[in-house]
């Protein structure tokens, strides 16, 4: 009896080893992260609300532009990488994430919301979450293999503390690093470290706005309410062609209009403030403030944010104009993020094609909400538990086939070009498990044959 136990107690020994290891690491990490997470989204909160209460910061904005960039130029080096440079690093562990990558990225974010640029705060809080990441594999001198779980525990701890959604900021961790693929490996580490993230956020006072949505099944012919309706299931699917094709949109002009301002100002601390002018010639254009900034909540009554597309209202071409202004933000070196302006697109096309495809507005804004992000990040899974989390399990299922349907549409693109390809959208002769994004994206469509 006692031989037989044995391997059991020993077992039970080195993961009992392993548990205390990774939880005197994640423990500590994940509340910093959190502690961070907290302090930026309360520096955001108040910076646009100094936004709104003075307009005329907006023609600062240039200036703010250089500034950053400036910043970046003297004291970023490597940091310039951004998420793209912590998902590089998991894949392939070496120079490894500098810690000055978070104040860095805080600091320089905060300038831009305060003057109005249209960028978002996900790859803020995922690039302080790999910053502090990074710092805990110097201190403890990590080999690879940590190197990667403490990486992705850190991107987790950033995405699942500053959107309120530990559970999708788990998947996102394991999901974001290859397209089609999940590594469950750093499974447990990854969610406690989400979940700790966002608990010690919520701590610190911070709160996320709530959404409330008035679809909640629908009676079938006996009364029963079920949780899909066949004609609106279509509709949803019909939707999510257009959510993904935003997704690629917004990608690839992030992608192909960075080098064209490259090429027309070499010097990189200068070209924000290119954006700057463009920004405000297009508040000009368009007459509107409401595509600065973050965009969750209007600056005025009636105005196009986020929460506005849950209800009444028209806003056909508010998607577009938010693309358009955080793409010209993006492209010319604003730091931020992309998805929570994706979030206001998505939300935003949303509640265009309810009227269209005479849809329930408030679900297929939500829908366009998560589905758009899906596509461009190619995270279909953690978008869909993003969206049980935010806006509740009764309408999964149409959440989860917008979100599905988005990530194939969306096509090899994405906007993190460091992903690597573990199962390929559609079968392609040159396309190779293992291959990054920023290969497959250029390759062309129809190969030609021998």
């Amino acid at each position: 009896m006692t031989l037989s136990l044995r391997p059991l107690l020993d077992g039970w020994r080195a993961n009992l080893r392993a548990t205390l290891k990774w939880a005197a690491l994640i423990l500590p990490m994940a509340a910093i992260i959190g502690s961070l997470c907290a302090l930026f989204l309360w520096l955001l909160d108040d910076v646009t609300t100094t936004r709104f209460a003075h307009p005329w910061l907006l023609y600062l904005l240039p200036l703010a532009g250089i500034t950053t960039g400036l910043l970046y130029h003297w004291f970023g080096r490597s940091a310039e990488g951004g998420n793209n440079l912590i998902v590089d690093q998991i894949h392939e562990p070496g120079g490894g994430v500098p810690l000055r990558m978070a104040p860095l990225v805080l600091v320089s974010t905060v300038i831009s919301h305060l003057f109005g640029a249209s960028v978002g705060r996900e790859g803020t809080a995922v690039q302080i979450g790999g910053s502090i990441a990074g710092g805990f594999v110097r201190l403890f001198r990590l080999d690879d293999q940590a190197v990667r779980i403490i990486l992705m525990a850190g991107i987790a701890a950033g995405f699942g503390a500053v959107f309120g959604t530990p559970i999708a900021g788990a998947i996102f961790g394991l999901e974001v690093l290859t397209v089609g693929r999940i590594e469950y490996t750093a499974l447990v580490p990854v969610a406690a470290s989400s979940i700790i993230a966002d608990w010690t956020c919520h701590r610190w006072g911070v709160h996320h706005v709530p959404y409330h949505l008035g679809v909640a099944g629908v009676p079938d012919r006996a009364g029963d309410v079920f949780h899909a309706n066949p004609l609106l299931l279509g509709k949803v699917g019909l939707a999510a062609v257009a959510f993904g094709l935003a997704s690629l949109a917004f990608a690839e002009g992030v992608h192909r209009l960075a080098p064209v301002f490259r090429r027309l100002c070499p010097v990189a601390w200068l070209r924000p403030a290119i954006g700057g002018v463009l920004t405000i010639a297009l508040v000009w254009l368009v007459g509107s403030r409401d595509y600065l900034g973050l965009g969750v909540v209007p600056a005025e009554v009636g105005g196009a944010a986020i929460v506005s597309f849950f209800g009444p209202g028209d806003f056909t071409w508010s998607w577009l104009w938010k693309l358009v202004f955080t793409v010209t933000a993006l492209a010319t070196g604003y730091k931020g993020g992309e998805v929570t302006p994706l979030f206001f697109i998505g939300a935003g096309l949303g509640h265009t094609l309810a009227g269209v495809l005479g849809a329930p507005v408030d679900l297929m804004a939500a829908i366009g909400f998560v589905a758009v992000f899906a596509g461009a990040a190619n995270t279909p899974l953690a978008c869909t538990m993003m969206g049980v989390e935010l806006f509740g399990a009764a309408d999964t299922v149409y959440i989860a086939v917008g979100c599905f349907v988005a990530y194939l549409c969306s096509g090899h693109s994405g906007i993190y070009l460091s992903q690597r390809i573990g199962v390929p959208k559609i079968r392609h002769p040159l396309i190779a498990g293992g291959m990054a994004l920023r290969h497959a994206r250029t390759l062309p469509r129809h190969p030609p044959t021998p």
